[in-house]
């Protein structure tokens, strides 16, 4: 005859043997994916930049990757996706699996301007994750070498004329060098036209070849052309002046209190990535960031490095969407 004693021990034990297996089995999927992501890649990485060759985001990028295809031993291929604010190639990126092999590397004016500004077949917050912010970039007011302007007064001087032929270059739709250049000729009180282009580099290209006589662009697409003399800063749209040219004043300076437009730029993945890639991309990238070579080829391109871990990517995009839909309302900008 078998004690209850007995058969209470056996049970529990039992049980106690379950439970463990139960734990064991339960950690397994965690033990897996941290060990994905310690073996990844195992492959090429597609970068997805929604913008054109020669940009700010595109010529970021590509320091950036080539360093990450150094350390991680595999290649980071740029997949350059332009039109619409870069809302095409974050519409590609979005059906990619989630498995940290796609990812997409892009400023504000593409995931927290142009929701507020296109009708989207994704939503930003919900089909995207955050790897995190990645670096930030002042953005110049620029004029031609031949243009007769030599200040901000004197455009606004020019374009307060009756029948005055300015036009200033457009670099897309929505863009941040757009509303920045809206928000511009809204507090100055004139009326402006645009020429639209497809990116950066393009739009810069315009003005040097005299189709548009004034342009706002993040430093790193403009610096050569800047130390060169074909285009002259009139201003910085940042609070404090630039590193990059300390001798030009800040909007601030010039009677625009509070004007600050900056490009940041950020590495999205597809919903659904698992935390610990999204995690091993951020370390990645942050490190790279930290090669003293790097940190100075990005100081010659005016960017700043601001890698911030993916739990705080959430707070930063409600934050950034929230700001930017309402300048857009307040400004009354609307698509063209």
């Amino acid at each position: 005859m078998i004690k209850r004693r007995s058969i209470a021990s056996a049970t529990l034990g039992l049980l106690g043997g379950a439970t463990t297996a139960t734990a064991i089995i339960g950690r397994a999927p965690k033990a897996q994916a941290q060990e994905a992501a310690t073996a990844f890649p195992s492959r090429a990485v597609s970068v997805v930049v929604p913008w054109a060759a020669g940009g700010s985001t595109d010529a970021f990028m590509r320091v950036l990757g080539a360093r990450l295809s150094t350390d991680l031993g595999r290649p980071f291929v740029i997949d350059n996706r332009t039109g619409a604010s870069g809302t095409i190639g974050m519409a590609s990126a979005v059906r990619a699996r989630p498995d940290g092999y796609t990812v997409i590397v892009a400023p504000n004016s593409t995931y927290a301007i142009a929701p507020s500004l296109y009708q989207l077949q994704y939503d930003t917050a919900r089909d995207f994750v955050g790897v995190g912010l990645l670096a930030t970039m002042p953005i110049f007011a620029l004029v031609p070498r031949n243009s007769p302007v030599r200040s901000i007064a004197d455009y606004v001087a020019r374009a307060k004329q009756p029948g005055h032929r300015e036009v200033y270059a457009n670099p897309g739709s929505g863009s941040t060098p757009h509303l920045a250049a809206e928000m511009f000729l809204q507090l100055a009180g004139i009326e402006v036209p645009d020429i639209g282009y497809r990116g950066g580099a393009p739009a810069v290209l315009g003005v040097l070849a005299g189709e548009a006589g004034f342009i706002f662009q993040p430093v790193s697409s403009v610096i050569s052309h800047m130390q060169s003399g074909d285009l002259r800063p009139l201003a910085v749209a940042s609070l404090q002046r630039s590193p990059v040219a300390p001798d030009v004043p800040t909007f601030a300076e010039l009677g625009f209190p509070g004007f600050e437009v900056m490009e940041h730029i950020a590495m999205l993945a597809p919903a659904g990535t698992p935390p610990a890639i999204l995690a091993r991309l951020n370390a990645a990238s942050k490190a790279a960031m930290d090669v003293p070579e790097v940190r100075e080829r990005m100081a010659t391109l005016g960017v700043t490095p601001d890698v911030r871990p993916p739990e705080a990517w959430p707070a930063y995009l409600a934050a950034e969407t929230a700001k930017w839909r309402e300048v857009i309302r307040s400004r009354n900008i609307r698509l063209q």
